[in-house]
């Protein structure tokens, strides 16, 4: 039988003392309360404010449908009927959905697990980290990170990528574990949680795996066939769990579920695929038609001004104001780390080696992937990227032993941060001549003086680099710069979301009575031509609103047969529009959705109501005895109560 073979030992450079030592060093016993203390100043950012936040309507609105009923709730219905679903998988909505069935529906409850997820990610951070490169280490990329404004903005939003970075995390610890002792079955629960990360972000969530990989293929103590194998086993139940939602939504009769947004086909695989990745390439002229997806251009709006265009715009004021104010720090972590490897020439197995590439990979991989491809105008991308800038920049704090590049950096990072806030001249400015005081004499002490005046010129300059996004971070207590419920964006950049969902306004009203009052055992209260009409009375009433089109409207849901049948039968009898809608350029429109709203124009019977255009469709629009019927105060009266 061949020999065993022998691991090479594990010896950090430069790293915390081994777990075996028996007293805990004057750092270790301070890491538990600093990190409670960085935990509770991430808590306090998240949560502040949450009882002002505002429902997003299209998100909410399919939250509110996922708990009436389990195939709502496994779909992601944006409708409580179960017609169409999200343009996305549903996996990030699942923990709204159910904090809304524990804690009630309201705007603060689906902001709630973002928080909790937050939280958890920062202290998550410090675990990897520290076990990395020390507890100092671990303990600054916590602080970093939470003090990072678009974490803060995904802590205080809806949107996908708070539960999707903490589940990239949990896989980079399982990883780093699995590593560390050549372990198969923790290198499966990596792959278990990228596979619950893909119903979050769908294929983004590979972006991962690189780093996840050459992580293990290099540095795991074991020989390099079962490390390969192990690749493979891990990646195979990666790719069974990625791919459920997929397989099951394939595999289940189109009427037994509903219509997948942002396709053509009502395929899963149009949606993931084409509709949510590849048209995420159009500027580099990806075609993403021939997939069954919506077509690119139409799918998705160019980047607002700020947010650039180019493979640049990972630098542009719009992105880096909300990710990118370590990038010097952090850059100075990734060479430092390159020229450590190449010096030192570790053993494969060094846990230093593991962690670099781990952290180094991660960084450059999602950088290449969010400057090459479309953010669409979105900060809360940058979730993902402010992780490994944070471990970066933490590790370049506490390795770099040159105390004259590390103050040059540091000088050049208190540059950095100035000249992105500048951009923004009345949005706190005077955060820069702080910064400037205080790096001055801070970086002039560190470069000259002893060990411990230059610990504390240290702590001083790294105040100074803080500085200004840490008054970025803390404008999200501020509903003028940030409001809970929404996209997320912290800054001068930040859009109020419009509350008005928690309550029909009167016109709505009159429109919800008569509709009700007259419903006639029908499925749908009515049609209407885009989603942004149905929210309010999902949100409101949880009424089943059909919207036509899907998310950008060019969706060919329901198809004219579908659509006919629904009146024939009964289950639709009405088609709500705004008079926008039956002007001649919006009748024109080549879309699926508009050639029904121009059959209901032509076909149906007018119904006068204040502020929209009603058509009663069916008997009575096929010239039957109904009258078209206005609608008075005392009928609304009648049909509310």
């Amino acid at each position: 039988m061949p020999s065993p073979v022998r691991a090479e030992p594990l010896v950090p450079v430069e790293g915390p003392p081994p777990r075996s030592a028996p007293a805990r060093s004057r750092t270790q016993r301070y890491e538990r309360p600093i990190l409670a203390g960085i935990a509770t100043v991430a808590a306090l950012l998240f949560f502040w404010g949450i009882w002002h936040s505002a429902y997003h309507s299209f998100y909410a609105s399919a939250v509110r449908s996922m708990t009436d009923n389990p195939v709502a709730f496994l779909y992601g219905s944006f409708d409580p009927a179960g017609s169409i679903t999200l343009d996305k998988l549903p996996g990030f909505l699942w923990p709204q959905a159910l904090s809304a069935m524990v804690l009630g529906f309201h705007p603060w409850s689906l902001v709630v697990p973002q928080a909790l997820e937050g939280v958890a990610s920062v202290v998550l951070l410090h675990v990897v980290v520290r076990r990395w490169a020390g507890v100092p280490a671990g303990l600054l990329a916590a602080a970093f990170l939470t003090l990072t404004p678009v974490t803060v903005g995904l802590g205080r939003s809806v949107t996908e990528d708070a539960p999707f970075v903490l589940l990239l995390l949990l896989a980079a610890e399982a990883t780093q574990r699995a590593t560390a002792h050549a372990r198969l079955r923790t290198l499966v629960l990596a792959g278990v949680w990228v596979g619950v990360a893909f119903q979050c972000k769908m294929l983004e969530a590979w972006a991962v795996l690189p780093a996840l990989a050459v992580t293990y293929l290099v540095a795991a103590p074991t020989t390099l066939r079962r490390r390969i194998r192990d690749l493979a086993v891990a990646g195979t139940v990666m790719l069974t769990v990625s791919l459920s939602w997929m397989l099951a939504a394939a595999l289940t009769p189109a009427a037994a579920r509903p219509y997948l947004d942002g396709t053509t086909d009502n395929s899963p695989v149009a949606l993931v695929v084409g509709y949510n990745f590849l048209t995420r390439f159009h500027a580099l002229g990806v075609d993403a038609a021939g997939t069954g997806s919506i077509v690119a251009d139409q799918a998705h709006s160019r980047a607002p001004v700020g947010m650039g265009n180019s493979v640049w715009k990972m630098f542009s004021p719009g992105l880096a104001s909300q990710t990118g104010w370590l990038y010097p720090l952090a850059a100075l972590g990734l060479a430092a780390g390159a020229y450590a490897v190449w010096r030192r020439r570790p053993g494969r197995t060094d846990p230093f080696l593991a962690g670099y590439l781990l952290w180094g990979v991660w960084l450059v991989t999602f950088f290449l992937v969010f400057s090459l491809g479309s953010v669409t105008g979105h900060t809360y991308y940058m979730g993902v990227v402010a992780v490994a800038l944070s471990a970066m920049a933490a590790v370049a704090v506490t390795r770099v032993r040159r105390r004259s590049v590390l103050g040059a950096v540091l000088a050049v990072n208190v540059g950095w941060c100035a000249a992105l806030t500048l951009y923004y001249p009345r949005f706190f400015a005077w955060s820069v001549a702080v910064a400037v005081v205080l790096a001055l004499p801070a970086l002039a002490l560190f470069t000259v003086v002893g060990s411990r005046p230059r610990r504390a010129a240290l702590a001083v300059a790294l105040a100074a680099v803080l500085v200004v996004p840490t008054v970025w971070s803390a404008s999200a207590t501020s509903l003028r710069y940030n409001q809970p419920g929404g996209f997320g964006r912290i800054g001068p950049g930040s859009i109020a979301t419009r509350n008005g969902a928690l309550a029909l306004d009167p016109a709505q009203q009159r429109v919800y009575a008569y509709l009700t009052a007259h419903r006639d055992g029908a499925r749908y209260l009515a049609a209407v031509p885009r989603w942004q009409m149905a929210a309010p009375y999902i949100l409101s009433d949880n009424a089943s609103v059909l919207p036509l089109g899907g998310f950008t409207a060019r969706v060919p849901y329901p198809t004219a047969a579908a659509f006919h049948h629904l009146i024939d039968t009964g289950r639709l009898r009405y088609v709500l529009l705004t008079k926008a809608d039956v002007t001649p350029r919006a009748l024109g429109a080549k879309t699926p959705g508009r050639a029904l709203v121009r059959w209901a124009v032509e076909h149906c019977s007018p119904v006068r109501v204040p502020r929209y255009v009603l058509y009663r469709c069916g008997a009575a629009g096929h010239g039957g005895t109904d009258q078209p019927m206005s609608v008075n105060t005392k009928e609304n009266s009648a049909g509310s109560a």
